[in-house]
């Protein structure tokens, strides 16, 4: 964290051709005021010392005995351990080495803490597991409440008394139509198969995006903190815009398409009935949250805390398990050794899908997606140049990715190394464990739901881009080179729509004729 923040600190100093203090400044104009931490950065920093060095003096990055000194950029010709630096400077920083220790910003950190440790919204006052307020797992996650003082009423649920005096399942239907006395909701939805879409998945699920112009001083401004706050609030995730549950147009560049748009386009009834209950893993709390390991997910007990959904009272729903890297990913240096077996895979899955039918609706889909190839990841950034590395042409991923493996905290040692024999040896795991999740699609059967497998379409994505005059560079997210982009995520979208449509058609449920009238109605009261 230390070396991503004095980096960008030293690029904007020479790319203004100002003193390191001017770009603190520079640097705290740009970032929304309770946010402004960089003032207790010392004043001191040589523009002729790279960050690594900055930091180890800083102690801030320190080397253990025995282990290697791990370092971003070339390490200087000459000896940096002599370099002065105030003792006054270094004790007010340390006294700041943690963002949350900073007074303005510890209670939002508590609260941060709070949703990722119970995987629920904060702001929720009935209780219902869906909320009104945005981020801190709130509505960006799950489908909005309108009434969070009604444990009665949350999105997803069949609807009470066919929604005559209120909208009890919140997809924006509810009230008799004056010309015949029907309710729209039985007009409109008895007979449309409604069903919700649920995603259980890992960081790319819940869409991980650290935007690139925090870190590029070319096109660094004002404007390119503004979404700070809300993206700190979500765990720097965007959900919002996901492959899955995406229900607002992008920001963070491309475009959104979503399993939930298509469904709720396919049938209007479905407004709302999404929930992305992804989990990211174990974040460094000591430091800014850009960096993040990963272990495999006990996904039963997740789900015993997170699914939101009523067997009695609920619609049925189509629920996407898609952990596609966690089980093979991880930052320690014996990688291969903290992998999950296939006998570890088989067991897990297994008690989710349990847990799963004694959840879920009668009438629901479950789809298993397949682990994906991260070799593409290594093939297609080790010798660009990462964010960082563009003003200087200095840092490519290649580097990045030693840096992170060299402090254990890589996001998959496995396939982020120049190690071929590893990155194979890896791969070789993700397509053993994907035949697992194969295989019980084939054979095992439940109550409550079919069940389906499909692999993670990463091959026919970079194809289509490919087709579209892209390079396969641009799939994957640029900070952190490891998950996939916004693009990637939307070509995603397409691909599992169109596969679904001919071999399960089942799946997906029909066009809801009314889905025009609707519209109309909707328009005619103002648009809600």
């Amino acid at each position: 964290g230390c070396v991503l923040v004095v980096s960008v600190i030293e690029q904007l100093a020479q790319w203004h051709n100002s003193t390191i203090k001017a770009a603190v400044e520079r640097l705290c104009n740009y970032i929304p005021g309770k946010y402004q931490i960089m003032h207790h950065m010392p004043c001191c920093i040589d523009r002729e010392m790279n960050a690594d060095v900055v930091c180890h003096s800083l102690k801030l990055c320190k080397q253990d005995p025995g282990q290697p000194f791990c370092h971003l950029y070339s390490p200087p010709k000459v000896s940096w351990f002599s370099t002065f630096f105030s003792k006054v400077w270094i004790k007010n920083f340390m006294m700041f080495s943690s963002v949350c220790s900073f007074p303005l910003l510890a209670n939002l950190c508590e609260k941060i803490k709070y949703v990722m440790r119970n995987k629920l919204p904060f702001e929720d006052f009935d209780g219902d597991k869906f909320s009104t307020f945005p981020t801190l797992r709130g509505y960006h996650w799950r489908g909005r409440d309108c009434n969070d003082r009604n444990t009665t009423m949350y999105p997803g649920r069949r609807p009470d008394n066919w929604d005559v005096k209120s909208d009890s399942n919140c997809n924006g239907i509810w009230g008799m139509d004056p010309k015949d006395g029907i309710p729209y909701e039985e007009k409109f939805c008895k007979d449309a198969g409604s069903q919700g879409v649920m995603l259980l998945g890992d960081s790319a699920g819940a869409h991980f995006h650290i935007p690139p112009e925090w870190m590029t001083v070319t096109q660094m401004s004002a404007k390119s903190f503004t979404n700070l706050p809300m993206a700190f609030s979500d765990e720097l995730d965007w959900p919002q815009f996901s492959e899955i549950t995406g229900f607002l147009n992008s920001t963070i560049g491309g475009w959104t398409d979503s399993l939930y748009l298509r469904l709720r386009q396919r049938n209007r009834c479905n407004h709302r009935d999404l929930q992305n209950i992804s989990q990211n893993g174990m974040l460094k709390w000591s430091v800014i949250q850009t960096l993040k390991m990963y272990f495999p997910i006990n996904m039963a007990a997740y789900l015993s805390s997170s699914l939101a959904r009523d067997q009695l009272l609920d619609n049925p729903a189509i629920v996407i398990y898609a952990t596609i890297g966690n089980d093979v990913c991880n930052g320690n240096r014996d990688t291969l050794a903290h992998m999950t077996t296939p006998k570890e895979m088989l067991s897990n899955v297994l008690q989710a899908l349990q847990y799963l039918d004694s959840r879920l609706p009668n009438g629901s889909h479950v789809i298993l997606t397949g682990l994906v190839d991260g070799r593409f990841l290594w093939d297609n950034l080790h010798d660009r140049y990462h964010p960082l590395g563009q003003l200087n042409r200095d840092i490519t991923y290649s580097q990045l990715y030693s840096f992170l493996d060299c402090l254990q905290v890589s996001p998959c040692s496995g396939w982020l190394t120049s190690n071929e024999t590893l990155r194979n040896l890896t791969s070789e795991r993700a397509l053993q464990l994907s035949n697992v999740l194969k295989e019980i699609a084939r054979s095992e059967k439940f109550t409550n739901f079919d069940i389906f497998y499909m692999d993670f379409p990463l091959r026919q994505t970079a194809e289509e881009w490919r087709k579209m005059g892209g390079e396969p560079w641009q799939l994957i997210e640029p900070v952190d080179g490891f998950h996939p982009s916004q693009i990637a995520a939307a070509l995603g979208t397409s691909i599992t729509w169109q596969k679904a449509l001919h071999e399960w058609p089942q799946v997906l449920g029909k066009e809801n004729p009314f889905n025009d009238q609707i519209e109309a109605i909707f328009k005619d009261q103002g648009g809600h």
